[in-house]
């Protein structure tokens, strides 16, 4: 048995809360292995809508195992707080949810931290959601991050308390003022408060080894799913850097945040939608600054599941989808919101990247607006969408990315709720 990985191929914002719940009747566990709280992933059904940032999107499925791996970072106030306390009128989180031990902990002078290098940058901001995730994973990384498994040991709060010091001095000796920065809606003071309340009620759950739950289950023979946030071109490395975020949101994160060798990999479902956007800064070689861009903007509902910021919108780019399912060793393909496309007479498709008069056989390792799209119109459909319904027009642009990609689309979703799929 081996472990599947479902992801985003743009920028995030795919649907893969969506997709993952689609699909995990057919798993018993599924596991997160980066990100944090700045990822929002949205599952619909039963008249209900939920927004996930830290949680595995399989924990509504009834006998599904849900596991926070170690590439994954918390925060408690938030995970207890704005999740759990969410979701529990619905589901058995205590019993379904494992967390691991070597998890690192989102502290509220993190999210200070985030303020204050924002703010630094000025207009270049990175469009960061301020939710601590830099200056956590940064941390983790040069040694001084504090783990989940930390709190369980009695040196703990002296851990705590000197890295914490340390951030309130690096962000006076930035001059950044935060006594009026809100956390949450809350002071500082009040957060770090309510954040070690959170902290206690955070023991209640299992924490544990989960490499050793995974290999244990595969061992068993039980099918797992990897679930990704964020979208490839954020990852650390190979995304639109130094735009992106701070961890590889790519297959390859998949090993290193849940503890499983390269050998145990199956499946690697990648998703996009049918168009394309990007939330904060950074280059959009397809980006629609005019009324088509609002109108995607409004028809899909593109606003941050974290943030609420208005996302950005343009036409699918496939170089740069091809890109991704090359960095990610893509096996099948799930294509998302194409209802948002339905009642367009055309659209247009981007199909080739000309740099300085020339095609480009690559993607460079700095997009920039020398980068001129070049697209192929494709004509709508203007027909309603159902389950059993592929209007021609759908089938031309559906079997026209699966030829410029040369991989199978076998899930295509026509709408918000779980059970609005086409699956081939």
């Amino acid at each position: 048995m081996k472990v599947d990985v479902l992801l985003g191929l743009q920028w995030g914002d795919e649907g893969k809360g969506k997709a993952i719940d689609v699909l995990t009747p057919t798993y018993d566990i599924v596991a997160r292995f980066q990100g944090g709280p700045n990822a929002g992933h949205t599952l619909e059904f039963d008249s209900h809508k939920f927004i996930l940032h830290t949680v595995p999107s399989g924990i509504f499925r009834e006998n599904t195992k849900n596991i926070i791996g170690n590439g994954v970072i918390i925060d408690p106030y938030i995970l207890i707080n704005k999740e759990i306390k969410a979701i529990s009128p619905f589901t058995d989180v205590k019993n379904k949810l494992f967390i691991s031990l070597r998890s690192n902990l989102i502290l509220p002078s993190h999210c200070l931290m985030d303020h204050a290098g924002e703010t630094a940058l000025g207009t270049q901001k990175i469009g960061s959601t301020l939710k601590g995730i830099g200056p956590t994973y940064t941390d983790k990384v040069s040694r001084k991050g504090i783990r989940i498994g930390d709190v369980l040991l009695p040196d703990f709060m002296g851990k705590y308390n000197k890295l914490k010091a340390e951030h309130l001095q690096r962000i006076e000796y930035m001059g950044f003022d935060y006594s009026n920065i809100k956390i949450e809606g809350l002071s500082f003071e009040a957060y770090e408060s309510a954040w070690m309340d959170a902290l206690e009620t955070l023991k209640e759950y299992h924490l544990v080894s989960t490499e050793y739950m995974i290999h244990n289950a595969l061992t068993d023979g039980k099918p797992i799913l990897a679930e990704g946030a964020q979208g490839t071109l954020l990852d650390i490395d190979f995304g639109t850097y130094p735009y992106v975020t701070s961890s590889n949101t790519i297959t390859a994160g998949a090993c290193a945040g849940l503890g499983i060798g390269p050998s145990k990999i199956g499946k690697v479902f990648g998703l996009f939608k049918a168009y394309c956007t990007r939330v904060g800064a950074g280059i959009f070689p397809t980006e629609l600054e005019d009324e088509r861009g609002a109108y995607l903007r409004e028809k899909g509902h593109e606003y941050g599941s974290t943030t609420q910021r208005p996302r950005r919108c343009g036409w699918i780019d496939l170089p740069l989808l091809k890109y991704a399912c090359m960095i990610n060793g893509v096996t099948d393909l799930i294509m998302t919101k194409v209802d948002v496309l339905s009642e367009l007479d055309s659209f247009e498709v981007c199909t080739d990247y000309e740099i300085k008069g020339k095609l480009a056989n690559e993607i460079p390792l700095e997009l920039s607006d020398h980068v001129k799209p070049l697209y192929k119109t494709m004509k709508g459909w203007k027909h309603p969408l159902t389950p059993a319904t592929i209007p021609e027009n759908l089938d031309t642009y559906i079997k026209f990315i699966e030829k410029y990609l040369q991989q199978r689309i076998f899930l295509v979703s026509i709408g918000a709720d779980r059970k609005d799929n086409i699956i081939f």
